[in-house]
């Protein structure tokens, strides 16, 4: 399989909520917006998510388990934005052996956004990197 594009797609009846989250917090784009289904660029490299209203006896799902990860340039400034912009934190900012330095939010419907920027690996943790 060569995949172009990988983008989630969640069920919900809150379409509106994460519209007005997405565009306020993220600079996110409708490219595709009927109403009960809404597909947003997020950033410039192709990223995208869509929320889609249950059709036809579908039942809700997506929120539950389910961690985005966005890699951002600076995390500091993008936790300085946010957190002035009066989004609540899930996780604190903070450094981590794995290599990277990140906190996370809640959206809407109860996805948690993990945003955070690239660090060096503690010693323990460098093993585990494949390339």
């Amino acid at each position: 399989m060569n995949t172009r594009e990988l983008s989630p797609c969640f069920v919900t009846k809150d379409v509106d909520a994460c519209r007005d989250f997405y565009q306020r917090h993220f600079s996110a784009t409708a490219i595709f917006d009927c109403g009960w289904y809404l597909n947003m660029r997020i950033g410039g490299d192709g990223s995208s998510i869509q929320f889609m209203q249950p059709q036809d006896g579908m039942v809700e799902y997506g929120a539950e388990g389910v961690m985005l990860n966005f890699r951002v340039d600076d995390v500091d400034a993008e936790y300085a934005r946010l957190v002035s912009e009066g989004v609540a934190l899930a996780m604190p900012l903070e450094d981590h052996p794995w290599g990277d330095r990140g906190f996370s939010i809640i959206d809407p419907i109860g996805t948690a956004l993990y945003i955070y920027s690239d660090r060096e690996p503690s010693d323990e943790f460098r093993q585990y990197y494949t390339s």
